[in-house]
């Protein structure tokens, strides 16, 4: 029997809202750091694991999911997915210890396919004349939900206890679980072929060496033998996995297709993206919860910072989310007019004005809540631009994988950044107060974020040739055939 095929718009907000409650999750845990290691008795290594494990998980579990909806059904995957999510969310909300908390949150890493997979439904479903627009909205998503995230976390952290991040969370999911398998269609587009088991594994490996490296070369030392070690077998992992894909006969990730010009620089304006987001988003909160005045701990003056709360910290990234709801649909939008490249570039590059009036401007609340509109503009373009390059570049058979490798892109580059941030602070400290950063640690933190991300303008550019030598290529091909 046929299922009905609802109206676009009904699939839209179905995915928007399963974007939002996987978002929100994604982020809540980050203000509670600190209540975690304080009510389950652990130290600041093991409860920064509770992220950690989770972006290590997801960034080897989607593309591989990506991978699997291509091959049996994007909206099966997803219902799939958000159950992972779900169970995961369940399970960390009554962790009774670390070491149980962290497996949970892996868990939920295992689901983080929500955003690949709706970007393939999108494909599949929607009038091509819809795409860009229903994609930027979902792109936005991501910021949105995660910048609420850290606000209602603050306002969870400050009033009841921990668990109800994780209860909150379970309960969006559950919602979005009911509304996707009851109210999405299988996407009609399927590829026929075999799990690549050994390059999920080679993959996963790699990624995880990588990673673990980057998450924990500031407690180990970034010459330590261990970092140097982890680092080393991740390259070799990856190159191995770049290898074994070209040889097989069906390769889970086709390198030839992560070659092409506009995946290869959407993918690393992505990279970019990530750390210059990450980094901002996380050292903010930081920055702003700093006591100006006479430290208690020490008797050293601290001249930075505005002493707020978890939720008044959370606040301050409230005018980014807020911007963020429109410049991703305006994303498809304009991208229809002049092509998807420049709002990519565009975002990068108010992404850079941001973070770079945040290194300059910092003495007044508002000079950061003025500078963080701006970021949340440009977060929004560069996030639905590149969803939308990476849909376009690619056959609907490679949507999930594609978009998937996009999102581990970003993903890496936030790891990176959160790292580069985390190294800076504990570089430059306040004299005499060892465990205090000082306010050059930020702004060599927000500046380099800047720098970075008009660097990413710049592959932004290149991700399509101009407009002339595309079009002697079109007259090439067709006197060609």
């Amino acid at each position: 029997m046929e299922v009905e095929r609802q109206h676009y718009n009904v699939t839209l907000a179905i995915l928007t809202l399963a974007g939002i409650a996987f978002a929100l999750q994604q982020t809540m845990v980050i203000p509670a750091l600190l209540t975690l290691q304080r009510e389950l008795h652990t130290t600041t290594t093991w409860v920064t694991w509770v992220l950690t494990v989770f972006l290590l998980v997801a960034s080897v579990a989607t593309p591989i999911l990506g991978k699997l909806g291509d091959q049996y059904g994007k909206e099966r995957l997803l219902v799939i997915s958000l159950t992972l999510f779900l169970i995961g969310s369940i399970g960390a909300a009554a962790a009774w210890n670390i070491w149980s908390l962290i497996a949970w949150r892996a868990v939920q890493g295992a689901g983080a396919a929500v955003f690949p997979l709706s970007y393939g439904i999108i494909r599949d479903e929607f009038p091509r004349e819809k795409v860009g627009v229903a994609i930027g909205l979902v792109s936005a998503v991501f910021g949105i939900g995660g910048g609420f995230g850290i606000v209602l976390s603050g306002l969870i952290v400050d009033n009841f206890s921990w668990r109800w991040l994780f209860v909150v969370g379970a309960v969006g999911i559950g919602i979005a679980v009911i509304l996707v398998q009851r109210f999405v269609p299988e996407s009609p587009i399927k590829t026929p072929s075999r799990v690549d088991f050994v390059g999920a594994t080679l993959l996963a490996l790699g990624l995880t060496a990588m990673l673990v490296g980057l998450t924990e070369g500031e407690n180990w030392g970034w010459t330590s033998g261990r970092t140097l070690g982890l680092a080393a077998a991740g390259v070799t992992l990856l190159v191995a996995w770049g290898v074994a894909e070209l040889r097989v006969d069906e390769p889970m990730v086709d390198m030839r297709m992560l070659a092409r010009r506009e995946v290869l620089f959407t993918n690393l304006t992505a990279l970019i993206a990530g750390f210059s987001m990450f980094g901002v988003f996380v050292l903010v909160p930081n920055f702003v919860e700093m006591p100006h005045g006479v430290t208690q701990s020490v008797q050293r003056l601290v001249d930075y910072g505005f002493h707020a709360s978890t939720t008044k910290a959370g606040l301050y990234l409230l005018p980014s989310s807020i911007a963020l709801l429109f410049s991703g649909p305006a994303t498809g939008l304009i991208g229809r007019r002049i092509g998807f490249k420049w709002p990519l570039a565009a975002g990068m590059l108010l992404t850079a004005i941001a973070s770079g009036s945040l290194a300059r401007w910092h003495d007044e609340p508002w000079q950061i809540l003025a500078a963080m509109p701006v970021l949340g503009v440009g977060v929004g373009f560069a996030f639905a631009a590149m969803a939308t390059l990476i849909t376009e570049a690619v056959r609907p058979t490679e949507t999930g994988v594609a978009t998937g490798m996009n999102t581990v892109m970003r993903t890496v580059g936030g790891v990176i950044g959160g790292q580069v941030g985390a190294a800076l602070l504990t570089a430059h400290t306040i004299p005499g107060a060892p465990d205090v950063p000082s306010v050059v640690g930020f702004e060599i933190a927000f500046a380099i974020s800047a720098v970075a991300a008009l660097v990413g303008a710049g592959f932004a550019i290149l991700v399509t040739p101009p407009r002339r030598r595309r079009r002697e290529r079109l007259v090439a091909a067709e006197a060609t055939d």
